[in-house]
């Protein structure tokens, strides 16, 4: 019996992960304790600049470790321990008594809203928003940064790779070359929810839930004097579970073997699951392979191949016209080979002040990408016949207009009016309430399923792999000139 895939962390890890941070952000809750910064209401937006691997769209996904990581956030005794042995440069404590004090009562008391996992997103947009304890929510950065990132990262690969074998299963394979347990679990899961079929990795079955497949190996045909002998044997002990591994030595003989033990196998009630290739000319020894199998009477015989593929390699053999049928993808999709980091950022927007009201903020940067917006943002999808059309970006506080503009963040010079016979809806949707989860966790499937769903939905220009095009996500215009109208005067004050 599986277990739910949002019990994981909890699972693999004891029960306080407090100290799942940088240590800035706990010099950074000190300070504001100290003056008395901490309990006023701040907000923060998780959010990411670029969509990685030079394509169209990302997938977000992480948020399920997310509420697993909340719903059991305290700092734990010997957590204060530690941070008490703590010393300055001076040799002094880092941190007084009575704010360790501090950190122990402390009940998690934030809003958290945040976009559902499989959810199609594009640059700029919150995938997270926290509001709550300026302490508390500052103190959940670098662990937010951390779980979300990485699994958006990886959905968003895997979401590339199945697109590339145009509905040919594909299956994650990437535990060996992961980096360390935790990341091997979260890519399994952030591959299945991009649209893998399953994954080699056993603890994220266990865990998540997640279909796992695998046979055996090279080492397994080395054991024995002869290939087929080594075949053989296999089919003899786990004969409802045969895809032979057939380049050890000559591919094409080691197909022939395949074929020999497979018409053994059907003998004895039983069929010969697939072959592997993984390595040499994959297109050409594949092409081949089909001959053999075909010419043997194994024409549903499918061929399974791996080394090193990604997204461009399983387009390129198909456009060879290679006749492999399932796709095992290991190392370039487990370590998103190309690109090792989304880049997600957590800025603070907005800040409670001592008069009560909500009083923007913003951070500026010599270049312009890296400014962030103020507000209290939320994000609306405007469909028309049921594909989407634009995203706009829009403070949560203000109503959005009728006649909504969007300014496009890459060109702020285009603007795009919103038609009328759109319908909207907000992405970002309640999780947490005054530290309570008030989410209905979806099964990991339906995760999945929405992944696909959506991914169907969108032109598919944006899910071209080199070259696709650019779906309009933008900031509402008001939004914008506030953003533009802050900038002058920030600026304006420092000189």
């Amino acid at each position: 019996m599986s277990q739910s895939s949002e019990g994981a962390v909890r699972t693999l890890y004891r029960p306080s992960l407090a100290l799942a941070t940088d240590l800035y952000e706990l010099t950074m809750a000190y300070a504001y304790w100290r003056t008395g910064l901490h309990d006023r209401d701040a907000v923060f937006h998780l959010t990411f600049r670029e969509n990685p691997f030079q394509g169209g769209f990302s997938i977000a996904c992480g948020l399920h470790a997310v509420i697993d990581y909340l719903r059991s956030y305290h700092f734990a005794d010997e957590d204060l321990a530690y941070l008490a042995a703590l010393q300055g440069p001076d040799g002094c404590p880092l941190f007084c008594g009575e704010f360790l004090q501090y950190l122990k009562a402390m009940t998690f008391a934030c809003d958290v809203d945040a976009i559902a996992e499989g959810t199609i997103v594009f640059p700029h947009e919150p995938l997270v928003r926290v509001k709550g304890p300026l302490l508390q929510a500052q103190l959940l950065e670098t662990v937010l940064l951390n779980l979300v990132n990485f699994q958006t990262l990886i959905a968003t690969k895997a979401a590339r790779v199945v697109l590339a074998a145009q509905g040919e299963p594909v299956v994650e394979f990437g535990m060996r070359r992961a980096q360390g347990l935790d990341g091997a679990l979260s890519a399994s899961r952030a591959a299945y929810v991009g649209g893998c079929v399953g994954t080699s990795n056993v603890l994220a079955g266990q865990l998540c839930g997640i279909p796992v497949k695998g046979t055996h190996a090279h080492s397994w045909v080395m054991c024995f004097d002869t290939e087929l002998e080594a075949f053989q044997a296999y089919a003899e002990a786990m004969p409802n579970n045969v895809v032979f591994l057939v380049d050890t030595y000559d591919t094409l003989d080691g197909v022939r073997h395949a074929v020999q033990v497979g018409k053994w196998l059907r003998q004895h009630g039983h069929r010969l699951l697939g072959i592997r290739l993984d390595s040499g000319d994959l297109a050409q020894l594949s092409i081949e392979a089909r001959r053999i199998l075909d010419a043997a009477g194994f024409t549903d015989t499918p061929i399974f191949a791996s080394n090193d593929l990604d997204e461009h390699l399983i387009a390129d053999l198909k456009r060879q016209g290679a006749t492999i049928s399932i796709w095992g993808v290991g190392t370039r999709l487990a370590t998103a080979y190309d690109q090792p980091a989304l880049g997600g950022v957590y800025k603070l927007s907005s800040l409670r002040t001592a008069d009560g009201r909500w009083h923007d903020r913003i951070k500026l940067s010599e270049g312009s990408a890296k400014s962030s917006m103020p507000g209290i943002l939320q994000v609306r999808r405007f469909c028309q016949q049921g594909r989407p059309v634009t995203d706009v970006i829009y403070d949560d506080e203000s109503p959005i207009p009728a006649d909504c503009t969007v300014v496009d963040p890459a060109a702020p010079e285009r603007r795009h009016q919103v038609p009328s016979d759109t319908v909207g809806e907000d992405l970002l949707v309640p999780v947490f309430r005054r530290g309570e989860c008030v989410y209905d966790v979806p099964p990991l499937d339906d995760c999945r399923r929405r992944a696909h769903q959506q991914l169907a939905e969108f032109h598919a220009g944006i899910k071209r792999l080199t070259g696709p095009d650019r779906y309009l996500a933008g900031f509402e215009a008001g939004l914008y000139q506030r953003k533009s109208d802050m900038t002058i005067q920030v600026r304006g004050s420092r000189e």
